[in-house]
């Protein structure tokens, strides 16, 4: 099984005022979107602007952090999910959402291979 990512925060502190680190627990994958995820280009080149988003579009987002009982995504990994089935947090100042790994939908890496993601 591999080791838990802790994420750096002075989100919270101990009595001394250190600043406790924050470890992903179970099957949770904490993400950061690009800053300009809501702008896009057509293939022709035309900005489609984040007030035009389609509704069932999915997003891509790079893994800086994953729990103990994560199997298919490292850190690092960008993964592909529903920007519905989400939850933001802040930890300081910088946006992440949340996930179980089973809301994960894809996973691009160099390395992912020839398993199926299904879990037996």
């Amino acid at each position: 099984m591999p080791a838990a990512s802790p994420v750096q925060s002075n989100a919270r502190r101990d009595e001394a005022g250190e600043a406790l680190p924050i470890t992903v627990l179970a099957d949770r994958v904490l993400v950061q979107m690009a800053l300009a995820e809501g702008e896009r280009r057509s293939r022709a080149g035309i900005l489609i602007p984040a007030t035009a988003q389609v509704s069932r579009r999915l997003a891509w987002a790079e893994a800086v952090a994953v729990g103990p009982h994560v199997r298919m995504v490292k850190v690092g990994d960008t993964v592909l999910f529903n920007p519905e089935d989400r939850f933001e947090v802040e930890v300081q100042g910088d946006e992440y959402v949340i996930l179980r790994e089973r809301d994960i939908h894809a996973v691009a890496a160099t390395r992912v291979g020839g398993g199926t993601g299904l879990y037996l």
